[in-house]
């Protein structure tokens, strides 16, 4: 058994569309390898910063993001006979000599931490959808649109004292 902390630059796309670690910034990484009769068992947790935006208004939103790491990386014989009785590729890691590739285990581990919907704040009020000002810097934010649908019944609201002569000048 050995435990490793380490502090790794983060890969290309550890994201998703709206939130996601930017490539280049500090990962830490605490694991911990043991030799199991298949293979490494590697288990741990990835620890970093994401960034991105309030999927309501559009502000940037940072959140911290603690991902918990456990997959087996089986032996190469291993990974053959995994395959020949019918399991999926994809579920199985298998070693590359003495080495481990994280990253694709990385990867399931953080982006399925991540915030699905981030927000800037719990109550966040996002934008009008009229004219795209932000509704919490004006609770009171409105329009006066009437449906199209229901301007024939306008006429009704109208003065009759009015006549389309004044209304027209």
């Amino acid at each position: 058994m050995r435990e490793v902390t380490r502090s790794v630059k983060a890969p290309a796309d550890l994201g998703t569309v709206v939130i996601g670690i930017p490539e280049g910034t500090d990962l830490e990484l605490d694991v911990r390898l043991e030799s199991v009769m298949d293979g490494v068992l590697v288990t741990g947790t990835a620890q970093a910063q994401a960034v991105g935006e309030c999927v309501r208004c559009l502000e940037p939103v940072t959140a911290d993001v603690v991902a918990d790491i456990q997959e087996l990386f089986v032996y190469p014989e291993r990974a053959k006979a995994a395959a020949e009785s019918g399991d999926d590729e994809d579920e199985v890691y298998e070693l590359e000599g003495d080495l481990i590739d994280l990253e694709p285990a990385l990867r399931d581990s953080v982006v399925t931490a991540l915030p699905f919907r981030p927000l800037c704040q719990p109550d966040c009020q996002g934008l009008c959808s009229e004219c795209g000002a932000r509704l919490a810097e004006d609770p009171d934010h409105s329009h006066d649109i009437v449906d199209p649908r229901w301007s024939a019944l306008q006429s009704m609201l109208e003065d009759p004292s009015v006549s389309d002569e004044t209304k027209e000048s």
